[in-house]
């Protein structure tokens, strides 16, 4: 685990774990997580109220992958800003993990420092990718979220 800022970690999946009153847990890989949480092998439904999230109390499980290409979709992102917005402001230490935690997990904890926060630039994905670099230097994203974010960068 690996701490970013204040209360702000990223995690692998060895990290993963359940929230509680101090911990709120964004879990960033749709395997294991989300296939357990949600209760499916192999695809889900897109019809499924719970394709892309799962909320519950303190934790938010995620139906995300890391593809060479965008396959994104903005509502995981803002309920994910959501979501950390709300656990952050009640005081809650926040870990978003992945399963390697060098591409989804970082991407999400550098839009919630660069548009939350405000700990990092938010006027680009460049910049706050060149700040966030200096914090966390592990950070490897894959080309599909790099430009997710580059692309819809000013929607958040």
């Amino acid at each position: 685990m690996f701490k970013t800022y204040e209360r702000l970690y990223i995690g692998t999946e060895q990290d993963c774990r359940y929230g509680d009153n101090e911990w709120a847990i964004v879990h960033a890989c749709k395997s294991p997580c989300h296939q357990r949480e949600v209760g499916y092998r192999g695809n889900l439904p897109s019809t499924h109220p719970n394709y892309l999230v799962l909320e519950r109390e303190n934790d938010l499980v995620l139906n995300i992958i890391d593809p060479p290409r965008p396959l994104f979709m903005p509502k995981l992102f803002l309920d994910f800003l959501s979501f950390s917005e709300k656990h952050w402001s009640k005081g809650k230490t926040l870990l978003i993990h992945c399963n390697l935690g060098e591409s989804r997990a970082p991407s999400l904890a550098l839009l919630f420092m660069a548009k939350r926060l405000h700990r990092i630039s938010d006027s680009s994905f460049e910049e706050a990718k060149s700040e966030f670099t200096k914090i966390f230097p592990g950070y490897t994203p894959g080309s599909g979220i790099q430009v997710y974010l580059r692309e819809h960068w000013n929607e958040f």
